[in-house]
């Protein structure tokens, strides 16, 4: 039988308000189920939110989950800009 493919890294970008501030917004979503590692950068500021770039690593990412709790700190997620995605083995 053939394993179902897991998505081991994800790279979104997302609008956020100015708070949660990023070291907390990237905290909260390393608790996230399936995220082991998480890497916040920031590509730009205006008076009311902030556009940023979400790197997300793990062993099977659950995108869903992911992105209820980016939803949760008000931020929405604009696009999925890369995906990896491997067997289990």
């Amino acid at each position: 039988m053939v394993e179902q493919p897991t998505i081991k890294r994800v790279v979104l970008d997302v609008l956020k308000p100015h708070q949660p501030a990023i070291p907390e917004f990237a905290s909260r979503i390393v608790s996230c189920n399936g995220a082991h590692r998480v890497n916040v950068s920031l590509a730009e500021i205006d008076q009311n939110t902030e556009s940023i770039k979400v790197l997300v690593e793990g062993n099977d990412i659950d995108l869903e989950t992911i992105r209820a709790c980016i939803e949760e700190m008000g931020a929405t997620i604009h696009s999925v800009d890369e995906v990896e995605v491997a067997r289990k083995v």
